[in-house]
C-alpha cells in the first residue's frame, strides 16, 4: 500500500523566539553559578541551581502576588 499525503498529519509550533529567550536566561544562570563554583561537586550543585532557578522565581513571584 502507497503512503500518501492525506495520512500525515502537519503539527506547525510558532514558539520558536521564547523558546531562544528561555534558553538565553538558563545560559546566563549557568554561567553565574558555575563562576561562583568550586570543584567538581561546586560545579554539579551550579547545574542544579540553574535547573531549578526558574521555577524557584515563579514560586517566589506567585509569593508576592498572594497567589
Amino acid at each position: 500500500m502507497a503512503k500518501s499525503e492525506r495520512n500525515f498529519i502537519k503539527v506547525v509550533k510558532e514558539d520558536g523566539s521564547m523558546g531562544f529567550v528561555l534558553f538565553m536566561a538558563w545560559m546566563g544562570a549557568l554561567v553565574y553559578f558555575v563562576q561562583q563554583s568550586e570543584g567538581l561537586w561546586g560545579f554539579i550543585l551550579a547545574i542544579l541551581k540553574a535547573i531549578a532557578w526558574p521555577a524557584l522565581l515563579v514560586h517566589r513571584t506567585f509569593e508576592a502576588l498572594g497567589l
